[in-house]
């Protein structure tokens, strides 16, 4: 009889650990990501346009971009620029605590086919289509043809 109390302790004990354990991996195991600093400069060709964003992923497991669609293109494609030559890319990476920028002279994402020239003050919607995560529905402002986010004009 003096055994059942030891035995329901070392139970008790075992339970919480893994209950514990359970809760400390599930924060860690999935990305947290979230959009900011998006935009499209007003596009100078009736067909085609750029547009920047920041991709940040503040969860412990690192994440993959795999598409990107809008409806105010036929096609949305993801270049990077490196030495100067653009290259489309399938995906980019999201490393875990880390961000995916897309800016100017770098990585960019390119709007082809344009349904309409979007004009600066509107918003064009685009998707994000992740290999882990949900996708997650972005509106991109357009602004100047010249606008250049570290000055805000």
């Amino acid at each position: 009889m003096s055994r059942r109390p030891a035995v329901l302790a070392a139970t008790a004990a075992l339970t919480g650990a893994l209950a514990l354990t359970g809760c400390s991996g599930s924060g860690a195991s999935k990305a947290e990501l979230s959009v900011s600093g998006s935009y499209m400069p007003q596009p100078v060709s009736a067909d085609m346009a750029a547009g920047f964003l920041t991709i940040t992923n503040k969860g412990g497991t690192k994440d993959e971009l795999t598409s990107v669609s809008s409806n105010a293109a036929g096609q949305v494609t993801m270049h990077s620029t490196v030495g100067g030559e653009m290259r489309e890319q399938s995906s980019f990476a999201i490393p875990a605590h880390g961000r995916l920028v897309f800016r100017s002279g770098a990585n960019h994402l390119m709007f082809e086919q344009l349904r309409h020239r979007p004009r600066q003050g509107q918003t064009v919607e685009l998707k994000l289509t992740f290999a882990k995560s949900g996708p997650l529905t972005v509106e991109m402002p357009v602004k100047s043809a010249t606008y250049h986010p570290m000055t805000g004009h």
